[in-house]
């Protein structure tokens, strides 16, 4: 047996009913409660959580499960045979033990402090201790209004729900730190959506997952302790409680960081050594990511995990096509949370933490942990990637050789996925047929294309052209007049956004440019141009190999273990969700299954790695209202 809160668990493995599920509910135990037990939208002072009722859905039912991801919570598959259990995992009804409530966070939403945010659309039910004595948090995302809604109506749909159910799951089968989502549960409710944000609304209807994790505390928790910020005015609803800030920093340090808590001597080295650990594991988070091509899109304070997991999947995506510049999220025309930027903005949002922690713990206790991300995040990187190209030891120009291959990637836009599981098959013997199949994986002209097409419709100038040319005009000749202008007392900040307009439609020209450039160009040239770049980098890679003591067989099939098969593409994941909206749930379930085993050769759905029909989708998405189909208009 082992003791665990209390609750003793007995060791030797068996599955638990849903009412024998042992709710513990640590974190609503340990923190402060709102005291205001309605759900109207309002300011929560001093205060983590609220308690909250799921709004009862239509005639639920259950569309798919993961059997691994509910066994975190000891809960027999067997159980989801239960005519009721679709009424238990959407709200209807409350499981025995769960205690319903909402936390109450602020973040930092596109570099600027945004104030209260809290979980509009989510219910931590709280935590189970399963059989084999571990605790992990459960909630549900879509079940209902909560004072944090503001003017949503806290539902989520279909759409946004088939993303998460399968990235989340893939993510963790392919080893990248995640949430779990155990169950999809889909109903006859229906609410209005404008999917493309043009106004053609559509009646969708309400889906409610049941997400897992260890917590879903997040860098956000900490800030509703901020001051009054000085660019937006707005400030955390906690502002100043430095009790409840070493409260929380003690209870999360206790729960999550055992080791830090107990080997620690003062609550100064705790909260430290927490620190350098959060940093370190978002750094070695952040790397995985760009290993398997991954973009979350939402890269708030909000969205990061306090344990360093992929957490909140909102406008996400895989990146198909080699690009520096990916960017997955419709309403991120600037590029700040692009899959080039996601190091600097995890790391930028690490600061914002340790600034938070800064009330209760001075700067040098923890600044000196984040001016090691860089280095965390570099290790880790090229550690993956060196696996990735079958490299078992490091050798001095390994760094060269690996951003020489994304530089060839990227400018013969070779299919990120492919290009590293086709590699699974190098040999020096071989090598020209290799090259042929990566080359057949690169984006065609008319691909191409409409790539450059959906990354025009993302980037929105606010101001036109012609008014904006006349602002930076008088920005240089009389700044304090354009300051009286906008009614601000810095003319810099002014300065600032107006060149970021400015920006946005030099942006939009180069990518027009591209694009007639592509329309000229001969395509059998193209192809050979590209040819000679792989030619050139095989050879690099080639003598590198020469170098390696590892026979060619166990090489392989350790590449194999990393580079996938298959990941959740925009098409893919839009080709699931056309077959649940229309009631059938075979295509999620094989697909599930698929993602379960993403490095293995067998059982594969060739409907699910067909390149041809990829083009196709590609070529769909031409008009910027429907770019990114599975991306735009997540909730």
């Amino acid at each position: 047996r082992r003791v665990h809160g209390g609750i003793f668990v007995l060791l030797n493995y068996f599955m638990w009913k849903l009412d024998e599920l042992q709710f513990v509910n640590t974190t609503l135990k340990s923190l402060p409660i709102d005291p205001i037990e309605e759900t109207y939208t309002r300011s929560v002072s001093n205060a983590c959580f609220s308690l909250v009722s799921p709004t009862p859905l239509k005639n639920p039912r259950l569309v798919c499960f993961s059997v691994s991801a509910l066994e975190l919570l000891g809960l027999d598959s067997s159980e989801t045979q239960r005519p009721d259990f679709a009424e238990y995992m959407c709200g209807n009804r409350v499981m025995k033990g769960a205690r319903p409530a909402a936390h109450c966070y602020c973040g930092h939403q596109f570099g600027y402090f945004s104030g209260q945010l809290g979980d509009g659309a989510t219910m931590y039910l709280g935590e189970c201790i399963n059989q084999k004595g571990e605790r992990w948090e459960c909630q549900f995302k879509g079940a209902g209004k909560t004072p944090y809604s503001r003017s949503a109506d806290g539902r989520k749909v279909l759409r946004s729900s088939v993303r998460e159910f399968l990235c989340s799951e893939i993510n963790f089968f392919l080893g990248i730190p995640t949430t779990r989502c155990g169950s999809i549960v889909t109903s006859d409710s229906r609410v209005v959506r404008d999917i493309y944000y043009n106004g053609n609304n559509i009646n969708e209807r309400c889906t409610v997952i049941l997400r897992i994790a260890e917590t879903f505390l997040r860098f956000g928790s900490f800030e509703i302790f901020k001051e009054t910020d000085p660019i937006t005015g707005r400030a955390g609803p906690s502002a100043g409680n430095s009790q409840l800030l070493k409260q929380m920093l003690d209870f999360t340090c206790k729960t999550f960081y055992p080791s830090i808590f107990e080997g620690a001597s003062s609550s100064q080295e705790r909260w430290s050594a927490m620190y350098k650990e959060i940093v370190t594991r978002t750094a070695k988070l952040v790397a995985k990511w760009q290993c398997f091509g991954f973009c979350h899109g939402v890269l708030n304070t909000d969205n990061m995990s306090i344990t360093g997991v992929t957490i909140d999947y909102g406008p996400f995506g895989y990146m198909e096509y080699f690009d520096r510049d990916f960017i997955c999220n419709g309403s991120d025309g600037s590029g700040r949370y692009s899959y080039k930027a996601q190091p600097e903005m995890c790391r930028w949002n690490c600061e914002k933490l340790g600034e938070a922690f800064s009330l209760v713990l001075p700067s040098e206790n923890w600044k000196p942990h984040l001016d090691s991300f860089n280095k965390i995040f570099e290790n880790e990187y090229y550690d993956i990637m060196r696996r990735k190209l079958g490299l078992a030891e490091q050798h001095q120009s390994d760094n060269v050789l690996i951003d020489s291959l994304f530089d060839v990637m990227e400018k013969t836009k070779a299919d990120f996925t492919q290009t590293f599981r086709i590699l699974c098959d190098f040999e020096i013997k071989n090598k020209n047929k290799i090259i042929e199949k990566i080359l057949n994986n690169c984006a065609s002209s008319e691909v191409l294309i409409s790539l450059l097409k959906t990354k025009i419709s993302f980037i929105k100038p606010n101001i036109p052209e012609q008014p904006l040319m006349q602002l930076l005009m008088l920005s240089t000749q009389n700044p304090q007049l354009l300051a009286v202008q906008f009614g601000a007392s810095d003319p810099q900040s002014i300065i600032q956004e107006l060149e970021e307009e400015a920006n946005k439609w030099k942006e939009r020209k180069k990518l027009l440019k591209k694009i007639e450039e592509i329309k000229q160009e001969n395509v059998e040239e193209r192809k050979n141009k590209n040819k000679e770049l792989w030619i050139e980098w095989f050879n690099i890679y080639i003598n590198r190999l020469e170098n390696e003591k590892i026979i060619n067989e166990k090489r392989l099939n350790e590449m194999k273990k990393i580079n996938p098969r298959i990941v959740l593409r925009n098409w893919i994941a839009q080709k699931v969700i056309d077959s649940v909206e229309k009631g059938e749930n075979d295509l999620i379930k094989s697909t599930l299954e698929l993602f379960q085993n993403p490095f293995s050769d067998s059982n594969l759905n060739n409907s699910l790695e067909n390149p041809e029909e990829k083009d196709i989708i590609s070529k769909e998405i031409e008009e910027p209202a429907s770019a990114n189909t599975a991306c735009i208009g997540v909730t």
